[in-house]
């Protein structure tokens, strides 16, 4: 799409329709890392915008710099998305249709962002990541977002981000209201095949 502020790859339904999945990737990585998801989640009316992140690394990209420098890239990432989100709901795709998936890096942009943006999406999915600051998260998040899906996966043999950090930052949103469903998978960082039947499943049970 040329109209975007972030270099992508789009991949249109097999059905016509207004459902989307925005994808981010993880530090390093582009918008081609992802372009195996469509064929294996297999849903005929999703179309899909795999994002470039906004920072140039080692012939790769992200969305922020590494710990402890990561806020003011996090920042910017988050305003980038919003002004790219707002474009997309404007006319061409519905929001409460629509889903926001993210991996590694994607996956804390998923919180940091999709938990503050203004328009409620059908549900969020989560996988490999960590929260910048879960107690901000949840005094400064949009409160309508609780009623919507969230899903977070983690590996137990993650040796980038260790599950134990992930578990626990999920588990203070939980005790403060938010509603996410956490799965753990006997895998290392990365996406595994049972684990993308899963998110399969899970996207066509939600009502849009």
């Amino acid at each position: 799409m040329e109209n975007l502020p972030l270099n992508n790859i789009f991949i249109r339904s097999k059905v016509p329709s207004k459902k989307l999945m925005i994808i981010l990737h993880g530090r390093g990585d582009s918008s081609h890392g992802f372009t195996f998801l469509p064929e294996y989640l297999n849903i005929d009316e999703m179309n899909y915008l795999l994002l470039d992140a906004p920072y140039d690394y080692y012939g790769g990209f992200s969305w922020y710099d590494l710990p402890p420098h990561q806020l003011e890239g996090i920042e910017y990432s988050r305003n980038v998305l919003t002004g790219v989100l707002d474009t997309l709901f404007e006319e061409q795709f519905n929001a409460h249709e629509s889903f926001l998936f993210g991996f590694s890096q994607g996956s804390l942009l998923t919180f940091e962002f999709g938990a503050r943006y203004e328009k409620v999406l059908a549900g969020y999915i989560a996988v490999s990541g960590y929260i910048y600051d879960a107690d901000k998260l949840l005094q400064e998040m949009n409160q309508d977002v609780k009623a919507s899906n969230w899903l977070c996966t983690h590996g137990t043999y993650d040796e980038v981000l260790p599950f134990s950090t992930s578990r626990e930052q999920v588990e203070v949103l939980q005790n403060g209201g938010f509603d996410i469903a956490f799965k753990s998978y006997a895998k290392d960082h990365t996406i595994a095949e049972d684990e993308i039947i899963m998110l399969a499943e899970w996207i066509k049970h939600i009502k849009t």
